[in-house]
């Protein structure tokens, strides 16, 4: 399958109004229970010692979404109050997609000033450090084109039960 190149975009101002204004723990959850899973599979605990009690924010600016999160030694929980974080990442939607899709480094965006780091550096290099260390899955956006989905949902109907 070829990989589909992410396109540039920024989301239009008025989703990022919206988000600003939508609950934002639904997708808090979903990225500390994401983390958590990885935890001990695709992340590494020893590094991440040093994040113990530490606060984190990280805002998706074209989103309005600022996901407030933090860690305890065990897994990454939720942040319920404003309190200034340790270390905030801010980007566009965009680039923390291409982040993920390995279409990007941290650092390229980083001195590019399309990823903004603000707050403990040394937080920062340990976070991006972990990160660069472990071994994700690719991310292709590709699979979640409405053709790629029907042809894995026919594969997987078809296929005998067990498989």
């Amino acid at each position: 399958m070829t990989h589909l190149k992410l396109p540039d975009f920024t989301l239009p101002a008025p989703l990022a109004r919206l988000g600003n204004k939508l609950p934002q723990l639904p997708p808090t959850l979903a990225l500390v229970t994401g983390l958590n899973l990885a935890l001990g599979r695709l992340i590494p605990r020893e590094p991440l010692e040093m994040l113990t009690g530490k606060r984190f924010v990280i805002r998706v600016k074209d989103a309005g979404m600022t996901l407030r999160f933090g860690y305890n030694g065990r897994r990454f929980h939720p942040l319920f109050d404003a309190a200034p974080p340790d270390l905030a990442i801010s980007a566009r939607a965009r680039d923390f997609i291409a982040l993920l899709a390995r279409e990007e480094d941290p650092d390229t965006l980083f001195f590019n000033r399309r990823l903004l780091m603000e707050g403990d550096t040394d937080l920062g290099l340990l976070v991006k450090n972990t990160l660069d260390g472990v071994d994700l899955p690719r991310f292709d956006p590709a699979r979640l084109a409405p053709a790629e989905l029907l042809h894995r949902l026919r594969a997987r109907l078809a296929a005998p039960h067990g498989a």
